[in-house]
């Protein structure tokens, strides 16, 4: 399982090497949330702080649009350095449009549900997607609980997309620890974002490697 560590947690004011840091640390990934105020009830950052932050690490750059509109962003964050694109299937967006939107630009798509979505509203999709996110949390703010109950989900697209597209990698972000990272884990997610379990400690090796369970 890879470990993808959510920036949102980290030290803003020493962001660039917060990022070297947990690429040293042995993170798979950066995870970033972007968030509009609008279609989450929280404000992060945008495509230029996501440029800003490219040149310190070499590890893909895994953008959240937590945003009502991310087709009209596409571009600029693919502008910033994203490797791939997660958006969300409640956004206020053609979905298949978006998708193809994003293919367009030779970047991997993710598509993502909150907590109260039922999951069946992502199976048209799972056949043009590279990944699937599901929030174990409402999306907004770190530091929230983590709801075990939404690993159900990732069984259901695991068994769904079997003969639809058996690649579909599956990620888990939300309240991710090392007490609740075996729930994430026995569910068979691919992807584990995690934020403050890694950038409170003061190892940020050691709570990797607490999170890659066997």
């Amino acid at each position: 399982m890879k470990i993808a560590p959510s920036i949102l947690a980290c030290d803003f004011a020493n962001m660039g090497q917060e990022i070297k840091n947990i690429t040293n640390a042995g993170a798979d990934m950066i995870h970033i949330d972007i968030m509009d105020g609008n279609f989450v009830p929280n404000i992060s950052f945008g495509p230029s702080i996501t440029k800003s932050i490219r040149k310190y690490t070499n590890l893909p750059f895994d953008v959240h649009l937590m945003i009502r509109e991310p087709h009209k962003y596409i571009r600029q964050f693919v502008d910033a350095g994203a490797d791939m694109i997660t958006f969300h299937v409640e956004a206020e967006t053609n979905v298949s449009e978006t998708i193809e939107l994003i293919k367009g630009y030779g970047v991997k798509v993710g598509l993502s549900i909150k907590p109260k979505t039922k999951v069946d509203e992502i199976f048209n999709y799972l056949d043009k997607i590279y990944m699937v996110l599901i929030m174990s949390v409402e999306p907004g703010f770190g530091g929230q609980s983590f709801m075990t109950d939404m690993m159900d989900k990732v069984r259901e697209v695991k068994k769904y997309a079997k003969n639809l597209n058996n690649n579909l990698l599956i990620e888990v972000d939300g309240g991710i620890n090392e007490e609740t990272i075996k729930y994430v884990k026995d569910a068979g997610t691919d992807i584990c974002v995690a934020g403050t379990s890694i950038f409170s400690s003061n190892n940020y090796r050691e709570a990797i490697s607490k999170l890659r369970i066997e």
